[in-house]
């Protein structure tokens, strides 16, 4: 919003009235009389849809809960179709999505998208131990549109003829005991010897932030592609802003 010209009011739960047991309709409709957008992330899936139905007001939603992260989303597809822009894009690609698939709201969006983006050939690999699989519901709406989706456990398996790796964090503070959380941390850990593995054209995402699950030996290798996703992000929510501003002509 900065780089736009414009101002940012910064609001967050230890500031404002929620402490006093204000709702969050009636928060999102305090805000709107003070800005042009509100960007809501919220612990509680469902929040971005209960704050979108209070407010005339754009509201776009930057996470709620385990549910959904649209514009990660939108800035993960844009990086894979920039990186493969030479051969077609996502085309006819195969992109693992790995680690946390069951709390994990980036893949859950990034499957989603992919799937109506009506790109074809695509094929989904969903790479994670048994407790942390993609829930059956995202799987149901990626099948709507015809995708290949295929299950992996074995990291190495999952990437056999892969172009694209998506980590993501094993996230400790979706899981309901300490031993669940430290039985599958460090299950899956990409490192230099993954990466001999990896197909030479395979590229590495990851939302960020990491936690050890990606070495900082990877940093270096071509493939590593996080650093400049996390730079597409930047531009991608500044053409949001401006798109829901309507700015998109200028």
């Amino acid at each position: 919003m900065l780089r736009l010209g414009g101002k940012v009011v910064c609001v967050n739960e230890s500031s404002s009235s929620v402490k006093k047991g204000e709702t969050l309709g009636d928060t999102i409709r305090c805000l709107e009389c003070y800005a042009d957008v509100t960007v809501l992330r919220h612990p509680v899936k469902g929040s971005a849809a209960e704050a979108a139905s209070a407010t005339q007001k754009p509201v776009l939603n930057a996470g709620d809960g385990v549910g959904e992260h649209p514009s990660q989303a939108l800035l993960d597809t844009f990086t894979i179709e920039d990186e493969f822009s030479s051969t077609g894009g996502l085309q006819n690609k195969i992109v693992v999505l790995l680690g946390d698939l069951k709390h994990g709201r980036t893949v859950h969006s990034l499957a989603k998208l992919i799937a109506r983006s009506g790109i074809s050939g695509v094929t989904l690999r969903y790479c994670s131990p048994d407790i942390l699989r993609m829930p059956e519901d995202v799987k149901e709406e990626v099948a709507k549109y015809g995708l290949q989706q295929e299950e992996f456990t074995n990291l190495k398996a999952a990437l056999n003829g892969a172009d694209c790796l998506y980590v993501t964090r094993v996230q400790k503070e979706r899981f309901a005991s300490e031993a669940d959380y430290e039985a599958v941390k460090s299950i899956y850990i990409v490192d230099k010897e993954v990466m001999k593995a990896a197909p030479e054209k395979c590229i590495i995402l990851h939302p960020l932030p990491r936690v050890g699950e990606i070495k900082e030996e990877v940093d270096s290798d071509p493939r590593a592609a996080y650093f400049r996703q996390m730079e597409n992000g930047m531009f991608v929510r500044m053409a949001l802003l401006a798109l829901v501003l309507g700015k998109s002509g200028k």
